[in-house]
């Protein structure tokens, strides 16, 4: 039986998703906002708490406070 690996286990709306968020933490950095920061922050922490309220706050806040001091 042949192991599939991560990239092939996602598959395309897996990647699509993945894209999406890594275009969006891009645009955060890059304009370096509050609200850009809290809002890949939050999607972040929604997917790695496996959308848990508090991970997905947690996130957000962590989000934000960086995106607020990259926007300084």
């Amino acid at each position: 039986m042949k192991r599939l690996g991560r990239v092939e286990k996602i598959g395309r709306f897996g990647r699509l998703k993945l894209a999406c968020a890594a275009g969006a933490a891009t645009v955060a950095l890059l304009s370096g906002c509050t609200l850009g920061g809290a809002a890949v922050g939050g999607y972040a922490g929604n997917r790695l708490t496996h959308g848990s309220t508090v991970g997905t706050v947690g996130g957000a806040v962590a989000g934000g406070v960086v995106g607020y001091e990259l926007g300084r």
